[in-house]
């Protein structure tokens, strides 16, 4: 499985939206030198934001409403990678797209964690803006693999 960041997403749809011969020839171009994410890749990037979100909550102060953020953005964002990695070993197609669903859910519930972070001031500032922009990016991620293997699970 490859995933498109975003860059090549752009530039995918900029060449659909103006398909014509000039463009084709400008787009296998520029495919050369697109960035394409794989399985390993995409594991990665979930484990890093998981680590990022543990290094975020490790300066968050020590009150009720601190640690209970904590625990359940932890909760949430640990469960994006593992449930991405569980989907490796899926059973079945159906397997598959049920763990991706539980990715998406978890990754837009951690997004939820990082508005509440940011609105409350429990730890302001570009690092939870950083993490709120790739929870966005990790549930776009997932939610187009999810419409792809429901696609081809017909």
């Amino acid at each position: 499985e490859y995933y498109f960041n975003n860059s090549a997403l752009l530039i995918i749809n900029f060449i659909v939206i103006n398909i014509n011969c000039h463009y084709f020839c400008v787009f296998s171009e520029i495919l050369k030198y697109i960035i394409i994410m794989d399985k390993k890749e995409l594991q990665a990037r979930t484990k890093k934001f998981h680590i990022d979100i543990i290094r975020l909550c490790n300066d968050f102060p020590r009150t009720a409403s601190g640690f209970e953020i904590a625990k359940q953005i932890l909760r949430s964002a640990g469960s994006v990678a593992a449930n991405y990695r569980a989907s490796s070993r899926a059973k079945s197609k159906a397997d598959f797209i049920n763990k991706i669903q539980i990715v998406i859910e978890e990754a837009d519930e951690s997004h939820y964690w990082l508005e509440i972070i940011e609105d409350a001031q429990i730890k302001p500032g570009a690092e939870a803006k950083r993490l709120m922009k790739e929870a966005n990016e990790l549930t776009a991620i997932f939610t187009a693999t999810n419409k792809t293997a429901k696609l081809n699970y017909r």
